[in-house]
């Protein structure tokens, strides 16, 4: 997809900011769309770009450690910033409570541990769920955890706002609750009024980008599509790219 549209709202000028959808574990996507906005930004004229990750790295995919490691070690084109998912504020408090085990599975957290080197039905029979975490805990490097704990629950630039799920209806943006920024859903999707900026989301999946005036949602269900999703905010200009060719 190579789509181009002009909007009332404006990143600030002379800035280029790359928007990235859920990526759920698809290393392999996430190293093709790099390609993709690498070459990206060899066109046209702008002072800075910044890339603006939506959150929702691991789970359901098969190879989450794979995309934490490239995002904790900041390998991409350009200066990242790293938004909390609702799947990154499970994985946490997985982290610290074996009890949360079957809440983590149900997330699709069985690919997680197995991409760290965990069967967890045989962490199981030696000694239930404190054995799994224990196993997790073995393999999971501190870097790792570090960039969990350091993601963001929103950011702005310009007349955007990103944040992972969206923002609570009424309520401005500075004052918004972090389960709302991580987990809302139709609450924000239904309302069909304006927002302060133009929220920049994932989380609800689609099979298209929705480019909407009062909301841009990226998450085109990479992990099981084949599709990751960016915009390109600059100017009033939005672009869209992605992995489907």
């Amino acid at each position: 997809m190579d789509e181009t549209t002009i909007s009332n709202a404006a990143a600030p000028d002379g800035m280029r900011i790359y928007a990235i959808g859920d990526i759920h574990g698809r290393a392999d996507l996430l190293e093709r769309l790099t390609q993709t906005i690498d070459d990206d930004l060899r066109k046209g004229d702008y002072s800075a770009a910044v890339c603006v990750f939506l959150g929702d790295y691991v789970d359901r995919g098969l190879d989450s450690r794979g995309v934490i490691d490239r995002l904790a070690r900041r390998d991409f084109p350009t200066p990242i910033v790293t938004l909390r998912g609702n799947h990154e504020d499970e994985i946490l408090r997985y982290l610290d409570d074996p009890a949360m085990l079957d809440q983590f599975v149900a997330f699709g957290g069985l690919t997680t541990l197995a991409s760290y080197g965990v069967d967890a039905g045989r962490e199981m029979k030696r000694g239930g769920a404190p054995a799994v975490l224990a196993a997790l805990l073995e393999r999971f490097p501190q870097s790792h955890r570090r960039f969990l704990e350091e993601t963001q629950l929103s950011a702005e630039y310009g007349d955007y706002f990103f944040c992972h799920a969206g923002v609570r209806p009424h309520v401005p943006l500075e004052r918004q609750e972090p389960g709302d920024l991580m987990w809302i859903r139709y609450e924000f999707l239904n309302y069909r009024g304006a927002f302060e900026k133009v929220i920049v989301h994932g989380h609800t999946p689609h099979a298209r980008v929705e480019n909407l005036v009062t909301r841009i949602n990226l998450d085109t269900h990479a992990f099981k599509s084949g599709v990751l999703t960016a915009a390109a905010l600059e100017g009033k200009r939005r672009r869209f790219m992605d992995t489907a060719g």
